[in-house]
């Protein structure tokens, strides 16, 4: 499969349009005309899991965390993403993108906490990604304009293309004595029938429809109107929040450990406490505290927490379970190899080995 491909089939997992805004997701590095037949996921791209790559042949890494986060200004020797890179090996992170998405990392931790009801902590909007082209078109134009703009990108709408919608009407002009009309006289008022023509626009690809529309539309000055498309909003969001089963703190402690295979996990609070309404934020959850608490969770469970944040958990009564940062956000990647394998027929998709949380418990 070309990896361009195979990068529509992540994209659609795990839409990078969800991702925070601070976040660098998506293709970080790679040939989209190259083939690509190993995948191997991992959260973090460590030298141990570069080796590992090159020794089962991977020709993409599939690194939850992006390897290349902050603007950079150089790439050199050592550094494992330069090397990633010079063997060939394309480098792709969902991060958050996956945090959001359908069955991604916060659902896995809800589903860990026997979550049984569960909806966003945080709503994220949804972003825009159409407009709609308005084009007014003479007969004799009309066909091959149409044909120019689907080519461009214009009027796909899911599964559908050469999507439009075409109303029949009156064109007026009135050109000036400098003007050179493709149709009627200048300095007379003209009437002319023409083709109202509407398609939807993907906005990465409006500069290449407009220039076709332009260079190919019959008239010195095309009639068009741009409108901007509200996106529906989605019930999508970072983090979950939702009913449990009565519970103790100290028995979601238990079930939780068990479910990641862990030794221990940090806590705040009393082990007899109460719990009905959990919230869950993989990864780093200081940022979703609030939300947790106006939510009013009776316990929040994340990856990690700053002492601060721990301090104003305890202060507003809400116990706190933090498994370590990469242990909230591991056990995702078995449905990531799951869905994707079933999806990329002739794909193989491995999860690493060697991948593990840099943390150890002595």
């Amino acid at each position: 499969m070309k990896l361009a491909d195979l990068v529509s089939r992540f994209e659609r997992l795990a839409p990078s349009c969800f991702a925070e805004s601070w976040d660098n997701t998506g293709l970080l590095a790679g040939d989209l005309g190259r083939h690509a037949k190993t995948v191997l996921t991992t959260i973090d791209l460590t030298r141990a899991v570069l080796s590992e790559a090159l020794s089962v042949g991977a020709d993409v890494v599939y690194a939850y965390h992006p390897p290349l986060f902050k603007p950079i200004k150089r790439l050199v020797m050592p550094n494992v993403t330069f090397e990633a890179i010079s063997r060939g090996i394309a480098i792709y992170s969902p991060h958050t993108a996956l945090d959001v998405a359908d069955g991604g990392t916060n659902d896995v931790l809800a589903d860990a906490c026997a979550m049984v009801s569960r909806r966003p902590l945080r709503m994220v909007p949804s972003p825009e990604t159409h407009a709609k082209l308005v084009v007014f078109v003479p007969a004799h134009a009309l066909d091959a304009l149409s044909e120019a703009m689907f080519a461009a990108g214009a009027g796909v709408i899911g599964e559908y293309t050469h999507c439009s919608f075409r109303t029949l009407g009156t064109g007026t002009f009135f050109g000036n004595p400098s003007t050179n009309p493709a149709v009627g006289e200048r300095g007379r008022l003209e009437n002319v029938e023409e083709t109202k023509v509407e398609v939807v626009v993907p906005l990465s690809k409006l500069d290449a429809v407009l220039a076709v529309m332009r260079a190919l539309h019959p008239y010195e000055e095309p009639a068009y109107d741009l409108v901007r498309l509200v996106p529906t909003p989605e019930d999508r969001g970072i983090g979950r929040v939702g009913e449990v089963a009565s519970t103790t703190l100290g028995a979601l402690t238990a079930q939780l450990k068990q479910f990641f295979q862990v030794p221990a996990v940090l806590y705040v609070g009393q082990m007899d406490t109460p719990l009905s309404r959990v919230a869950v934020a993989a990864g780093s959850g200081a940022d979703l505290l609030h939300d947790a608490i106006t939510q009013r969770a009776d316990a929040f469970v994340t990856g990690e927490l700053r002492h601060h944040d721990a301090l104003l958990a305890a202060e507003a009564n809400i116990a706190v379970i933090c498994l370590r940062h990469s242990v909230s956000e591991r056990r995702a990647l078995d449905g990531v190899v799951a869905r994707l394998g079933a999806a990329c027929e002739g794909v193989s998709f491995l999860r690493s080995a060697v991948d593990r949380d840099p943390f150890e418990f002595a």
